[in-house]
Parts: C-alpha cells; structure tokens; sequence
C-alpha cells in the first residue's frame, strides 16, 4: 500500500506544482480516492495543520501531512496505527531527512491527540475553510446567489461524483442492463441508470455490455442540454467543441439519420472520440480538427452544439480541482474565448436554424452574460428557450447551464 501512497503523493505535487490534472495519473482506485479526498479538502486539512506549526512546510511535506490527516479522519477504511505509519514511512521513502520524518511522526501524532480544530466564526470564511473553497470565491458567489445559496453549493465541491450510465435504448433498456450486472438502481428519463456506491466502475468498463457498445459513462445533463436542441431525423448538426465526444454519440444514437460533423482542437482528443465512435457503431459521424475560435466548416447546418470550454465549477465532484484552477482573471479570460467560439460559430448557422450554448458551470460571466452581449450585437439571432440550469433538476446531475438561441429568418 505504500507504493499506492506514494503515487497519490507524486500525483498531488504535480498538480498543486503544474497544474496536472489528477484523473490524469492514472492512480489505483485506492491511491485516486486518497488524492482526490486530499485535493477536494485541501483549505480545511491546510487550516488543521497551521493549527499545529508555527510555520508550514515546503508543498511535498505539507501534501504528505495532509494525507496523513485525511486518512485518520475521513478514510473509515484505514485503521489510525496504518494511517500514522505509512505517512511516516513514505516521509522516509521520498528521501525527507530525519527531522523532518520526525516532525511529520510528531504533527501527525498531536492532531490524532487533540482531534479536529472548530472551524472560524465568521461565516464567509467559515464556508471557504469547511468547504476548501478559495475566500474570494465564496465572495463572488454570495454577490451572485445569496449568502444561504452560496454554503449549499461550496458543498458540492466535498461530494463524491456519481456515476450514470447511458444506456442506447436501441440495444438495452436500463432495467435489463442493471439485472445484467446484478443492482437496482435509480433509472433518470428511461435512458440513464445510477451506478451504486458498492458498484465498480472498473468493472463495469470491462464488461462485454460495455465492449458492445450497449452503454457508455455519462451525466445525465447532456439529456437536459441535447433536447434543447430540437432534433429531426435528416439534419446536418456540427458540434463545434466535441471531445470527449458523448454529447456527439448520444446525438447519433437519438438520431442515426443525422449527418453529424464533430470537432475539436486536439488532434489527440479526437483519436479517443474515434474509438468511443467505433465501440458504439456510430455510422452517422465525422470528425475534424478545427479551432471553433477562428474557423468554421464551408458548410450550413441547422443545428449547431457549443460545449465550450470553461470553468468547470459546474462539476466539481468529478474536478475538485477547478476550484483552485480558476482566478478572477481567469474567468474573464474564458468569458472572451467562450465569446469568440459563439460569435464565430455562429456564422455556420443556416436560417431558422438552432444554436445550444452550453457550458459545465452555472458562473455568470461564462453563461448569460455571453448571451446577452451576444444577442445585443446580433438582431438576426432569438432566444429559443429559456437558460436552463441542470443542476436544478436533480441532486446527482451535473450543473450545466445551457440556452438555445435561433437564426431567424
């Protein structure tokens, strides 16, 4: 277990030191569920230690005692003595000098003696350090939603994702699937079925009903952000950002006499968006490498699908990440490319024709705001529907904001 430890730890340094994202590490169940947990309170385990050092440690100490803190206190599965010793070991393992493995024994050993420290009085900082939400973000959301708001949705970022399954109803039903695989679980619009917290999603991805092409992994907010889109059997649809490329798939599978065009900037991406393509038997699809920011295809379509990239404060179960990704400047900087992708998509639009700006976060500058400059600068375009905001609609279902806008004529 201590190489699994120690893989956590490498993936942790890498991204609080360059950004690499953890999903990328390609860690063992185990070592993931103890770098995500360890990323997802990352301010509150930082606020127990400074409780305890007059001055905090270089980023890998700091990031090892803050494993060491999440296993005693939120990993039930591992008992306090395995949790004490293997956090000193691996302080030996990666090369830490002898004070120093005796400073982690010794912090270690004090917080397991006084217990967990109370959180701040003050509400705003309250929420950010109970949460490990950045201060300034907690503000900018309070000035958007409300103080009660705001403490109800920093609590997502310590949720654990869930996992969905959608099934091509063409080939299964969620039912059949889930007595398949031995579970009853909540079924969402006749098409998705909720993967328990007992169930292996390892397992799951190597099963011969996944190999077939009889389901794939996907958040039901794509049902909610496609049906906006109002498709018809025969129409041209590009889908301007695609990858990872579900969106795309659920589309053909919906509609296999549509003529899809999915594209994306990443030569890589794409690759993957062929084979999950191939393993579903999607007939109906092209792809391209296209930077949806300065080119569009020679052709019209009547449905257009803009996923554009953002924030991802939207989905911070699956990207606890992001929360410490994403700046003030940041933001502005997405609202102008989020701008740029519309604006230029928009182009390939055939009259009467329906655009889907969707993005996985519900933050102001990255949603209605770019509508609404968008709509004030073009007179030929409409709303087609109202915003609508995933997250609303279901616990468990991503918070994706969407809204369609139509070419008039």
């Amino acid at each position: 277990m201590l190489t699994e430890r120690k893989s956590a730890h490498i993936a942790l340094c890498r991204f609080f030191e360059k950004g690499i994202l953890l999903q990328e590490a390609e860690l063992s169940p185990f070592a993931l569920e103890l770098a995500m947990g360890v990323c997802r309170r990352h301010l509150f385990l930082e606020y127990v230690l400074k409780k305890q050092v007059k001055k905090m440690p270089a980023l890998k100490v700091s990031l090892l005692l803050e494993m060491g803190v999440y296993q005693l206190f939120f990993m039930d599965s591992v008992p306090e003595h395995a949790a004490l010793h293997t956090t000193v070991e691996l302080a030996k393992e990666i090369k830490c000098p002898e004070n120093q493995v005796r400073f982690v024994n010794g912090v270690l050993r004090n917080v397991l003696r006084q217990g967990l420290p109370e959180l701040p009085s003050k509400r705003i900082k309250k929420i950010s350090i109970k949460n490990s939400v950045p201060e300034w973000l907690v503000k900018h959301w309070v000035e958007h939603l409300g103080i009660n708001a705001t403490e109800k949705y920093a609590e997502k970022h310590l949720k654990r994702p869930v996992f969905w399954l959608r099934c091509d109803t063409r080939k299964i039903d969620p039912k059949s699937l889930a007595k398949n695989f031995g579970f009853s679980a909540e079924i969402y619009k006749e098409r998705y079925l909720k993967v328990p917290d007992s169930q292996s999603l390892k397992t799951l991805l190597e099963s011969k009903e996944f190999l077939e092409g009889l389901f794939s992994v996907q958040n039901p907010a794509a049902v909610d952000v496609i049906s906006l889109l109002k498709l018809k059997p025969s129409l041209k649809v590009w889908d301007a950002c695609a990858a990872p490329g579900g969106k795309t798939a659920f589309m053909a599978e919906l509609e296999p006499t549509l003529e899809i065009l999915a594209t994306d900037i990443s030569e890589k991406r794409l690759l993957s968006m062929q084979d999950l393509f191939s393993r579903l038997c999607l007939k109906n699809v092209k792809t391209a490498c296209l930077d949806a920011s300065e080119k569009v295809p020679s052709e019209k379509f009547q449905r257009i699908l803009l996923d554009v990239p953002c924030s991802n404060l939207g989905v911070l179960p699956a990207r606890p990440e992001a929360v410490y990704r994403v700046t003030q400047n940041s933001l502005k900087e997405l609202a102008g490319l989020q701008s740029k992708i519309l604006e230029n998509a928009s182009q390939a639009l055939a009259p009467r024709g329906i655009l889907v700006y969707a993005t996985c976060s519900p933050e102001f500058e990255e949603t209605e705001n770019v509508i609404q400059q968008f709509l004030q600068k073009h007179s030929d375009f409409e709303p087609a529907s109202e915003p609508l905001y995933s997250g609303k609609l279901h616990p468990d279902i991503d918070s994706f904001f969407a809204q369609a806008l139509r070419r008039k004529e």
